[in-house]
């Protein structure tokens, strides 16, 4: 009997172990808390396929730039867009823009992209967060994290273009900053 019990443990633990959270196995310097009003959403950063976005995704992160951000352009079924703190789509930060480390990394449902201007070189603060696949943005947007926690609230953020009441980011930090 005991032989069975422990064979059934062993096979639940197996079953079980993928839908464990991720987060408590990620490497904390290259993990983003991104605090939303319904909850956290946990991102895996992609220093692999991008370090000098990384690089500047967590220095803007560590001076708060992204703090009380708006999501200002939300399509349903495409993504949410945020980081530009005129709220317009125009703007960014004081940084200059980044080159282009674009990948053959998929865009994917939670996959996070640089946003940018016609220019391939022209991405900057603003970023997006994919609600579902895009295959049309693969190798032309440097893909740079992707969700592993928090996706459904992800989902809730209030659609538009602009939103009529758009969600906002509470607070965005580095994992390793987070105590």
């Amino acid at each position: 009997m005991k032989r069975i019990f422990a064979c059934l443990a062993v096979i639940m633990s197996l079953v079980l172990a993928p839908a464990m959270p991720q987060a408590q196995t990620l490497d904390k310097e290259n993990t983003l808390y991104l605090d939303l009003k319904d909850g956290r959403v946990v991102i895996r950063l992609r220093p692999d396929l991008a370090p000098e976005h990384v690089k500047r995704i967590k220095k803007l992160t560590r001076e708060g730039f992204y703090d009380g951000q708006i999501f200002h352009r939300v399509i349903d079924g495409f993504m949410a867009q945020t980081g530009d703190p005129t709220g317009t789509g125009m703007g960014g930060s004081e940084e200059p823009n980044l080159a282009a480390e674009f990948s053959d990394a998929p865009f994917k449902r939670g996959t996070l992209g640089m946003a940018r201007a016609v220019p391939l070189d022209s991405a900057n603060s603003q970023f997006f967060i994919m609600f579902a696949d895009g295959d049309w943005l693969n190798g032309k947007y440097t893909v740079w994290g992707e969700v592993v926690e928090g996706m459904e609230f992800v989902d809730k953020i209030a659609k538009g273009e602009p939103p009529a009441k758009p969600d906002k980011i509470i607070k965005m930090t580095v994992a390793a900053d987070a105590g």
